[in-house]
């Protein structure tokens, strides 16, 4: 009875936990605290925080491959559409029938705020490879500040698949915390004065610029940048279902349950690739550091450019509308709102902000495809 109760023992996952595993454990744990407890980006960071949770637990297989005596883990098998790069490129669809692109249309300067918060992809890529990294470890790393994690995953799983645990969980993380990393940026960089700035209400855009939009940025950006195709054409072509107004069906499919299918089961892959012995390491570290650093950059570029716009027009324009152009949708421009309200409380930023951060993620895609065609 001895025997078979040591056996057991020996056999369980108590037995055969490691140090590492135990703090991966204890990571997935913050995690899940952030994500139910504080609200930080739930949809994301609950699938991500399991699936490192469920790949840390020893001797549970789940992402194992088939051999001749097993046939794989349930989630070896859904990373195979991280891996081939689908799931991004779905959440792209998605994303583009729930967007809309109205504000930047009535205002088409404000393109220039979502291309400005792109600088620190490139800014992040130039001190990667200082660092000694390669041109392509260095793109993925940038990619995190555009602050979008389909397009973080997307990039990597074609130029550094090797790094994509750190990226996601990098990328993800500071998507969710915007509401912290943002707001104290915003404020060093402009003058009570300037957050205080009333913006006009925009024009309204008719439903044939609606329709047009995503039928011209896609011949436009597919013909400049043929590597942006993929990110580009499916934003856009959910974006023309949205529009389109025929099929309402699709649309609401695409806004909800597929949305969600696709963001959970991108999430648990993603974090399934988190164990101790990717995620405890130097690269890690200076991955995070750098991500860090790029969405910093980003949101600074991005208000420094409204700082310009802002004088250029004699204070029409709010410099904090320039922190939305990174294209976490629609986090952003919610901190743009509520930091504009802190400072006049007849302060409606969100619309104006929406513009620049529908720009962030077209822009992002663009850098994306730049930094493909390069080294892809």
């Amino acid at each position: 009875m001895l025997q078979v109760f040591n056996e057991l023992i020996q056999s369980s996952g108590i037995a055969n936990i490691t140090f590492g595993e135990i703090t991966m454990i204890g990571i997935a744990l913050v995690f899940l605290y952030l994500s139910i407890k504080k609200g930080y980006e739930p949809y994301l960071l609950i699938p991500i925080a399991f699936g490192m949770l469920l790949v840390n637990l020893p001797l549970g297989g789940l992402m194992s491959e088939p051999t001749s005596a097993s046939d794989g883990g349930l989630l070896y098998y859904l990373y195979q559409g991280v891996d081939l790069g689908i799931y991004p490129p779905l959440i792209f669809l998605c994303l583009g029938a729930s967007t809309d692109f109205g504000p930047l249309l009535a205002n088409p300067k404000t393109l220039l705020l979502g291309g400005a918060a792109q600088f620190g992809i490139f800014f992040a890529f130039f001190g990667a490879i200082a660092l000694g990294m390669t041109p392509e470890e260095a793109s993925s790393i940038g990619i995190i500040g555009g602050a979008d994690g389909p397009t973080a995953i997307y990039t990597t799983t074609q130029l550094a698949p090797h790094l994509l645990p750190a990226i996601a969980l990098a990328a993800y993380s500071y998507m969710a915390l915007v509401p912290i990393i943002q707001p104290p940026i915003m404020r060093f960089l402009t003058t009570d004065e300037e957050r205080r700035v009333v913006m006009k209400q925009v024009r309204v855009v008719s439903k044939v610029e609606k329709i047009l939009f995503p039928i011209v940025t896609t011949l436009f950006v597919s013909l400049l940048i043929p590597s942006a195709t993929t990110l580009i054409g499916m934003l856009m072509l959910g974006n023309l279902i949205k529009e389109s107004g025929q099929v309402p069906k699709i649309t609401e499919t695409l806004q909800n349950s597929f949305m969600y299918t696709i963001t959970i089961i991108l999430g648990i892959t993603v974090g399934a690739k988190a164990t101790a012995e990717i995620l405890l390491s130097t690269t890690t570290l200076t991955i995070i550091v750098l991500g860090l650093v790029a969405f910093a950059v980003g949101t600074a570029s991005g208000v420094l450019l409204g700082k310009v716009m802002y004088k250029l027009t004699n204070g029409k324009i709010n410099p904090l509308i320039g922190a939305a152009g990174v294209s976490a949708v629609p986090m952003a421009a919610r901190v743009v709102q509520k930091e504009g309200s802190k400072y006049n409380p007849n302060n409606y930023l969100l619309m104006h902000a929406m513009g620049p951060n529908v720009a962030g993620v077209i822009g992002s895609a663009v850098a994306a495809g730049v930094l493909l065609s390069f080294f892809g």
